[in-house]
């Protein structure tokens, strides 16, 4: 709703601001990076979380025309926001002053907010969201069960019994939705958890590479190298000195 920020999802990197949405279908450990915010003019976002249930009732009830189906089945998605949507996200805003009137007003705003992005480019995303099948339901289990476990030792079999799925299946299904291997996507959280750690909480990088899993601080050095562009400490310092802004996750 105001500044603007850049989203990094594998080699796709998104540009948010005022004019525009993001459209996430399931947990990515995408990087953040807000580039345009001041003291006068700060960053303004809201985050709302679907009912599915809801979504799903929208799209059986009311009269929409069938959306193009887009053939990118990344987790993320960018649209451009309408006069129409806007206004519905500020009426939900304006509820925090009367939060007596939320319990009634909030569900059918929130609905309303539905209804308006199923009327833009992105409504196929929402539609398979709501409506996705049984491999992509298995799939989320098993991103799930990774964003709770990431520091513990990774075995793929594991992971492809917890999503009931095999893992030729598991693979495929991980890196269309996330642009990554499930162990690219623990190693991403892990690196992304350490440098929040060193950055908001003043770990050292021994500290945090433990914390976060890791066993070979070398390894996780040239990991977060890699990753990041400079070794750990240095690119905490250049972070703090050039006042840059990140964040660790979007989801």
């Amino acid at each position: 709703m105001q500044g603007r920020k850049h989203v990094i999802l594998g080699q796709t990197e998104y540009v948010c601001d005022s004019s525009s949405f993001l459209l996430s279908s399931i947990d990515v450990p995408a990087q953040s990076q807000i580039v345009e915010a001041s003291e006068t003019t700060p960053l303004l976002v809201m985050f709302l979380r679907f009912d599915m249930p809801m979504v799903r009732d929208v799209l059986t009830q009311e009269d929409l025309p069938e959306a193009e189906a887009h053939s990118d089945r990344q987790g993320l998605a960018v649209g451009e926001t309408t006069p129409g949507l806007l206004e519905a996200c500020q009426r939900l805003l304006n509820l925090v002053d009367t939060p007596e009137d939320i319990p009634f007003l909030s569900p059918l705003i929130q609905r309303e907010i539905i209804y308006r992005l199923l009327k833009t480019p992105q409504a196929s995303r929402l539609r398979s969201i709501a409506t996705s099948g049984d491999l992509v339901q298995r799939t989320a289990r098993a991103i799930s069960w990774l964003r709770g476990n990431f520091t513990k030792p990774l075995s793929i079999e594991e992971l492809a019994n917890t999503a009931r799925m095999g893992v030729s299946t598991l693979h495929h299904q991980f890196r269309a939705l996330t642009s990554m291997s499930p162990l690219q996507y623990q190693k991403m959280l892990r690196l992304q958890t350490a440098r929040e750690r060193m950055l908001m909480d003043g770990l050292d990088a021994t500290t945090a590479a433990y914390e976060v899993g890791y066993e070979s601080i070398s390894q996780f050095s040239r990991e977060y190298s890699r990753c990041f562009g400079l070794p750990p400490i240095r690119d905490i310092r250049a972070l703090k000195s050039n006042g840059l802004i990140t964040e660790a996750r979007v989801g």
